[in-house]
């Protein structure tokens, strides 16, 4: 169990993750809570690194950190996100046990396991067959980082672990109309669409692949769980073991945003992997589940995009 009084990082407050964290600790009683914004912290430079934690010696970390982005975003810039997310984490993770760190959440995806992978798909697939090629680079990275975790514990005694999460969506998310992922990028392009009183909406692939959604302050209240009831090498799914298809995910955020053109389908460009469905009975085994439905979800991140015009322009 994590002390009331430790001293908690959390890497990435500013995101969409981090800062979901951060109001669970808050929640949960927790109150000895250190940030450093990316301009006074760059987790990608090691020399900062270890400087922030020789000073600070953080007694938990929960490392939120990450360069991250939709198809496009990670298809343009493959080496960028492979060295960003890998550096980042590697910096933050060794500097973490070099200063006796008594335990560490490492955050991956669930883009980490195979793309024909066995659906629902348990942790035991990772590294079983190859991944899916729009976010390998990605992928790449987060198994490393979940790895560095497994081998600390396993040479050192550590108490490091990782989950991975589905899908996610809520408040604080990226709005940006090409380098989002395609939940909040749904709500701007119909938003705008509703606004601009345009008779239909254009939408990528064909809106047959199978998606599941998480709501990012289940999310966190999962992460500060698992920190309090979960020791081990092997990675936890975080998820709601619920999908449905782009298809349907794009006319719920048309309904929920109130746009009534029609939605079409270009099916030139790619769909991404067929399927993505996390097995989530380990978590649940725990005593963990999610509470916010898809709907309900969706209509609250978008009174988030509504109350903060500012983060559409990201």
């Amino acid at each position: 169990m994590m002390k009331k009084d430790g001293k908690i990082y959390v890497a990435g407050h500013r995101g969409m993750v981090g800062s979901a964290i951060l109001r669970s600790l808050e929640r949960n009683g927790y109150r000895n809570i250190i940030t450093r914004t990316h301009s006074e912290l760059d987790l990608t430079r090691q020399d900062q690194v270890e400087q922030f934690f020789a000073q600070e010696k953080p007694d938990y970390v929960f490392l939120a950190a990450a360069k991250v982005g939709g198809i496009i975003a990670n298809s343009e810039a493959l080496a960028d996100f492979m060295y960003d997310n890998m550096i980042l984490e590697m910096n933050v993770i060794h500097e973490a046990w070099k200063n006796n760190c008594e335990k560490l959440l490492f955050l991956g995806s669930s883009c980490i396991y195979p793309r024909m992978a066995p659906q629902p798909m348990k942790e035991s697939c990772l590294l079983t067959s190859e991944l899916e090629k729009t976010n390998e680079a990605y992928a790449l990275a987060k198994i490393s980082g979940l790895k560095y975790c497994e081998f600390l514990n396993r040479q050192y005694g550590t108490d490091y672990i990782s989950c991975m999460p589905t899908n996610l969506y809520g408040p604080n998310d990226n709005y940006h109309p090409t380098h989002s992922h395609v939940l909040p990028a749904l709500i701007r392009r119909f938003h705008e669409a509703k606004e601009q009183g345009l008779t239909e909406v254009t939408c990528w692939g064909t809106g047959s692949p199978l998606r599941e959604f998480l709501y990012v302050d289940d999310l966190a209240d999962g992460c500060v769980f698992l920190m309090n009831h979960y020791s081990g090498n092997e990675t936890v799914n975080m998820g709601t073991g619920k999908e449905l298809t782009i298809r349907e995910l794009t006319e719920l955020v048309a309904q929920v945003v109130g746009y009534k053109g029609e939605i079409r389908w270009d099916h030139s460009k790619p769909d991404g992997t067929p399927r993505k469905l996390l097995d989530v009975s380990k978590l649940e085994g725990l005593g963990f589940h999610y509470k916010t439905e898809l709907p309900e979800g969706i209509r609250l991140t978008y009174e988030d995009f509504l109350n903060n015009p500012m983060r559409a322009e990201r």
